[in-house]
């Protein structure tokens, strides 16, 4: 049985493969569909749906975890598909290179990450997916399709983000850049302040983002901004206290007394925002985007247009009071750049993202089909790994790009091999699928 890092999501395949190389991978694949198996892959399973769910041939891509070459020089990093994304930032680091941006969360593989449009905030980039300059990918007969920004555009576009659907990732090629240190500020501010503010505090921050807290009038505030000289000498004990004991054990324990007595909500968010305070880290940049998770929850998150972002997460606000909801959990708001690809959240527009949250053992669906309410009078773009309600219909006039990914998606996988309930609800059923495809796709031809 394979469970999510949820633990809210699980299936039971016919199957589990672990390759340790890209040969065994193609034949893994190959096997598979002669078999007449589908294969989902599955990285560290941080996304809330049911994303990486199959019946078939589960692939546990964590033993393709090298970097294969990375080039000083032009910043081109080649990576095997499954190396989880803090591993690649301290080889990174030790090799003078950084990703530019990363999400809050780093234990996921490069190929989950990408293939989901994770992103992370800062208004001059786009999400992960947009650092992919290659990637290679294993078809459904076994064989690797190599897929370049300067020889294939359009397939990579696709390819960047394909929530895995249009074949397995081996490996991906990413552009780096000198590695940097980041300083980061996190204080709290009334909420109206800082949303009254927000455009000056957007541009001038390398990174920004917010947390509002309901039932409060306070956000906490995220300035990060690079920081000129070497990172100072760590502190374990003051780092534990702040990322460990405080953010994770302390706040814990605040949303279990939450889940217990859910009437005392407003009172313990009032006394979280009280004690939260300000503090300051100077730190290499990935250690700086990236904390520790240790309080599990389920979470929803929509793109909408920036210029949208401060009155909807208003509605949403609002909406808690008057429908009397207990939301012990803060809402995130991040901020990135127009991307390009075409099942990207961000295509296209500068790009809010507001994503909120329950804790494990609360309800969770009423409020969130609320906030989807909300997101949807803005034509909002759902996460691709966080729960939603859309299908292909209500998903498909929300990119313009749509129907060039699904004749990408009918083209590389016709035989339907890399499907499974999730792609089939979200993207819809492949486009032009023969009986004839379909039975050469079985059998690996």
């Amino acid at each position: 049985m394979w469970r999510n890092w949820a633990g809210d999501q699980q299936c039971l395949p016919a199957r589990s493969e672990r390759p340790g190389t890209i040969d065994e991978l193609r034949r893994v694949v190959a096997g598979a569909a002669n078999d007449g198996l589908t294969v989902r892959a599955a990285g560290s399973g941080h996304s809330f749906t049911d994303i990486a769910c199959t019946d078939g041939v589960m692939l546990r891509l964590e033993g393709l975890n090298r970097v294969l070459d990375a080039d000083g020089e032009t910043g081109l990093v080649k990576v095997e598909a499954g190396i989880v994304l803090r591993d690649l930032s301290e080889a990174l680091w030790q090799r003078g290179l950084a990703l530019p941006s990363l999400g809050d969360i780093d234990v996921q593989t490069v190929a989950g990450a990408i293939s989901t449009a994770t992103h992370g905030t800062g208004p001059r980039f786009g999400n992960i997916s947009a650092q992919v300059e290659g990637v290679e990918l294993v078809l459904a007969d076994g064989t690797v399709r190599e897929v370049a920004r300067d020889s294939d555009p359009d397939t990579l576009r696709a390819a960047r983000v394909s929530l895995g659907s249009l074949g397995v990732l081996a490996t991906v090629t990413l552009r780096a850049v000198p590695a940097f240190v980041l300083r980061r500020h996190d204080y709290t501010a009334p909420l109206d302040e800082t949303l009254a503010n927000l455009e000056e505090l957007i541009a001038r921050n390398r990174h920004f983002e917010l947390y509002a807290f309901p039932h409060t009038d306070v956000a906490m505030c995220r300035e990060t901004t690079e920081h000129d000289g070497d990172p100072p000498r760590e502190r374990p004990l003051a780092e534990w206290t702040q990322d460990v004991l405080l953010e994770n054990h302390v706040f814990g324990t605040f949303m279990r007394v939450a889940r217990r007595f859910p009437s005392r909500i407003p009172q313990i968010s009032r006394l979280v925002t009280r004690a939260a305070g300000s503090s300051i880290k100077v730190a290499p940049s990935y250690k700086v985007f990236s904390t520790r998770r240790h309080v599990r929850f389920t979470e929803m998150e929509y793109a909408v247009p920036r210029a949208d972002g401060p009155e909807a997460l208003r509605r949403v606000l609002e909406m808690i009071e008057r429908r009397g909801y207990a939301v012990p959990f803060p809402i995130e708001m991040r901020f990135v750049g127009p991307d390009d690809a075409h099942l990207s959240t961000a295509y296209g527009y500068d790009t809010c993202y507001i994503a909120v949250h329950m804790f494990n053992g609360m309800i969770w669906e009423p409020y969130f089909r609320a906030v989807e309410s909300i997101m949807d009078s803005y034509g909002g773009r759902p996460h691709w790994g966080k729960r939603h309600f859309q299908s292909a219909a209500t998903l498909a006039p929300r990119y313009p790009e749509w129907d060039r990914f699904q004749e990408i998606r009918s083209r590389l996988d016709p035989g339907g091999v890399f499907q499974n309930e999730y792609s089939q609800r979200v993207l819809g059923p492949l486009r032009g699928r023969s009986e004839e495809a379909a039975s050469l796709a079985a059998v690996g031809r």
